[in-house]
């Protein structure tokens, strides 16, 4: 672009350090009667003893969370079209503000935030991906500075847009690389779409360079993951994949997964979670070599976002472990589900035991009461859970 060249958009006017003219923030309350409905919900809330659970924030539609590597602001990525900022600016471990992020910008479905090490958030929505260096310190400005790093329209071929399974996450890995899950539209695709599909990488996760080059497929056979993280360990990436519906109450399995190379397969859509064949797939013989799930979960219970922790405060039992959400089933008979789980890792670095970490959103009479989402880990070693049906941020700590 010429330097005569007047700035046609907003994002324009952001890539070239240039004002918006926009000034104002759609400011959430904090408190009131909001709060004291969502207190009355978390002493319903079942922890391990030692365990304690608190209203962190009240931020609409809550998904997926990116905590800011200096520990200055907590980013909020949903379904709809605003990232919130989550700020606890006197550190009593409660959001004294929460406030949209880059609001001169219109983001469709901007579900999945993600930091690098120093300090680039990436917002990955249906499809484009924007990056918003120091994103820490330029939040308290509606003007951001922001670059395109996947162009509107090129994340997947528009014409494969849907409004189904297109909530997004994304990961920097320790190569340096952003990792992006892009969910398949279909319950199971028709055959002509799997060739187009694993081109794209729908139904998989890509990787890209921080700069937008160098796309390449790196996960295959997945029908749906809506959250990943790496293993600090030995740098093994692992995903939740959300299965077929239609099946039947228990099956097939949700599934956590773990990935040793680039270009494993995870079997979809020949399997329909763990081993239980997709009715639409079963006489085919599968054409590929399938890694079989590290965990099989529930079915229907929508295992969502997933963190490794990596903090001191919790017991010995839960460090280098995995927590995870279950955003809860939506066509199970007897609804399960709107918890968060624990899943040990042993020695070589598989999954030990599974187990319920936090439960009651789903009360005695099958109603939720709140949807988690995602969780995080803040920098004092407590965790963080999303809630995007009661709106809310839940942080649960322990020994305080």
């Amino acid at each position: 672009m010429s330097f005569g060249q007047q700035q046609t958009t907003p994002l324009d006017r952001l890539s070239s350090f240039k004002t918006t003219g926009t000034t104002e923030f759609t400011v959430i309350e904090q408190g009131g009667t909001k709060a004291e409905a969502l207190n009355r919900t978390l002493e319903k809330i079942k922890l391990p003893d030692g365990f304690k659970i608190s209203l962190y924030a009240i931020v609409p539609d809550a998904r997926h969370i990116a905590v800011g590597p200096q520990g200055v602001v907590t980013f909020v990525g949903t379904r709809k079209t605003k990232v919130w900022a989550v700020t606890d600016r006197d550190k009593d471990r409660v959001a004294d503000e929460v406030k949209d992020f880059a609001p001169p910008l219109a983001m469709t479905i901007p579900n999945g935030p993600c930091f690098s090490p120093d300090g680039v958030l990436y917002i990955v929505e249906q499809n484009r991906v924007i990056s918003y260096p120091a994103a820490e310190f330029f939040y308290e400005s509606p003007d951001v500075a922001a670059f395109e790093v996947v162009k509107q329209g090129e994340l997947i071929p528009p014409e494969e847009e849907s409004y189904n399974h297109t909530a997004r996450v994304c990961r920097v890995g320790p190569d340096g690389k952003l990792y992006i899950s892009l969910g398949q539209p279909f319950n199971v695709p028709p055959p002509e779409k799997l060739d187009l599909y694993n081109r794209h990488g729908i139904g998989g996760i890509i990787r890209i360079n921080q700069d937008g080059s160098g796309r390449e497929v790196y996960t295959y056979g997945v029908r749906n993951s809506v959250g990943h993280d790496f293993n600090p360990a030995n740098g093994e990436l692992w995903f939740t994949d959300n299965q077929v519906d239609g099946m039947g109450d228990d099956i097939p399995p949700g599934e956590i997964n773990r990935q040793t190379e680039a270009g494993q397969h995870f079997g979809f859509p020949w399997y329909g979670g763990g081993s239980v064949r997709t009715v639409e797939y079963k006489d085919e013989e599968v054409p590929v070599d399938v890694v079989m799930p590290e965990v099989e979960t529930v079915a229907h219970a929508a295992d969502l976002g997933m963190v490794f922790y990596t903090g001191r405060q919790f017991p010995a039992k839960y460090r280098g472990g995995i927590f995870s959400a279950q955003h809860g089933s939506w066509n199970r008979t007897t609804p399960i589900g709107a918890r968060v789980m624990f899943t040990a890792i042993d020695e070589e670095g598989g999954a030990g035991q599974t187990e319920v970490f936090a439960e009651g959103w789903l009360d005695e009479n099958g109603e939720y009461l709140g949807r988690p989402v995602d969780v995080a880990q803040l920098r004092d070693g407590s965790i963080i859970v999303s809630d995007d049906l009661a709106g809310a941020l839940y942080r649960i700590s322990y020994g305080e």
